[in-house]
């Protein structure tokens, strides 16, 4: 049968999202044919989904919720469907014989409605309606608020995203572009990705956007209106990219992407092979470089090697906030080390109650996770030295586009370090224990 994390082997239940495992099957490639009526926010199409039975099945669940109603489901290469319904975020389907182990079968669904977030512990997470367009961000859960899908983090799956738009809208999705194709007052736009992603990262971002190179592999869509300050912005985007290679290995997708919305957005938000800024991000002072280099580091820690459960956030989050102090190092600002010792100044005058190695749901965005999570990084970093990023390199060249638990990362670490004991020690002080460790100079 699909196998979880161990965290969730006693429950059927995501601990942190709260949204129930579909359990029996695995989704390997998912197959989005829709069409956008961009002014009235209308989404409607077929879902394909190729499934892979990993226990004999009669019934399964999948996520879909928000607005979005399936109206038609068949099978293929499997017995018919012979019902199906939606209830608590859950599209129901029952067959008329069960399904072996082992099978291959494809799932198609007619489905439709008007795209809206899906409100979450964390607020409305999901499809969204821009001033003109849309944009999707669906961490951690709300890629059901515009496909049916298999919305479990560790279960990633290939992709190919078509939406068809009125003109002149721009369609921005993950992977390459396949093909553009215009047709009366619309315009097809075929997206595919070449590496397994997971679902919470699958994005469409919709606008009246113009393309900037930012260099050899580096791309921005934006607002024309927009793009003398976009050009300025983001004019390190490319050495940032070859800078993060040098550490972390290759960058490891085809290209980087970069979208300006023209709305305002609090945060700037990932997504595999891009990320998407707020126009209140592009001032053309550089005052956001550094969540520049946060979000593009995403596409190793995060995008490329996944997480198999989210209380392993800090994973993520730590080394893209200690991306930003190694980038600020690089371009001479203020030194790794130095950046670490106010983030630890500030830290003591928060709470010291929560831990990190598992900060619950309530506090997986908490900058006491991000910043805490980069200090135990740096601490791991003065422990190791120069046996670092080879390590850190060896790491994620070894899990890429696959997902891991911090042992995984821990482990490789543990056997670089020079004082296994020592590393153990700190390791729990940073991760397991609420107080705030000395710093780790």
């Amino acid at each position: 049968m699909k196998t979880l994390p161990t965290a969730f082997s006693r429950s059927h239940t995501d601990p942190y999202t709260g949204v129930d495992f579909n359990l029996g099957f695995k989704v390997t490639h998912y197959r989005l044919d829709l069409n956008y009526r961009v002014e009235p926010n209308l989404l409607h199409g077929e879902a394909i989904l190729s499934v892979h039975a990993v226990e004999n099945l009669t019934s399964l669940t999948l996520d879909l919720g928000g607005a979005m109603v399936a109206r038609r489901v068949t099978a293929k290469h499997a017995p018919r469907v012979t019902k199906f319904h939606q209830s608590s975020g859950k599209l129901r389907l029952r067959f008329t014989e069960e399904i072996a182990a082992d099978t291959k079968f494809e799932l198609h669904i007619r489905y439709g409605g008007s795209p809206r977030p899906i409100r979450t512990t964390w607020g409305e997470i999901g499809w969204e309606e821009t001033e003109s367009g849309a944009l999707v961000a669906s961490q951690p859960n709300g890629a059901p608020s515009w496909f049916p899908c298999d919305d479990t983090l560790s279960e990633k799956a290939l992709y190919d995203i078509i939406i068809t738009a009125d003109s002149p809208f721009t369609v921005i999705s993950n992977g390459e572009l396949v093909s553009r194709t215009a047709s009366g007052s619309t315009i097809r736009w075929h997206y595919r990705t070449r590496h397994p992603m997971a679902t919470y990262l699958a994005t469409v971002q919709v606008g009246e956007l113009s393309s900037y190179s930012l260099g050899p592999n580096t791309q921005a869509w934006a607002p024309a209106f927009l793009r003398d300050r976009v050009r300025e912005e983001f004019s390190q985007q490319q050495e940032m990219v070859d800078f993060f290679s040098s550490i972390y290995g290759p960058y490891p997708f085809p290209a980087y992407q970069v979208v300006i919305t023209e709305d305002e957005l609090e945060i700037p938000l990932e997504a595999q092979g891009l990320s998407i800024f707020g126009s209140n991000h592009v001032k053309g002072d550089h005052a956001f470089e550094r969540l520049i280099a946060h979000e593009l580091s995403h596409q190793w820690f995060g995008n490329s090697v996944g997480l198999s459960e989210w209380k392993d956030i800090w994973l993520n989050e730590g080394f893209a906030c200690y991306s930003e102090w190694l980038w600020g190092e690089h371009k001479g600002a203020v030194s790794a080390r130095r950046a670490a010792r106010s983030h630890y100044h500030v830290l003591t005058r928060k709470r010291q109650d929560i831990q990190i190695s598992d900060p619950g749901a309530r506090d997986m965005f908490d900058d006491r996770v991000y910043k805490r999570g980069a200090l135990a990084v740096h601490a791991i970093h003065r422990l190791l030295g120069d046996a670092f990023f080879p390590t850190l390199s060896s790491y994620l060249t070894q899990h890429q586009h696959s997902v891991v638990q911090s042992g995984d990362l821990l482990s490789a670490f543990r056997s670089a370090a020079p004082d296994a004991a020592l590393f153990d020690t700190t390791v729990t002080a940073w991760l397991d224990e609420t107080a705030l460790p000395k710093f780790p100079d």
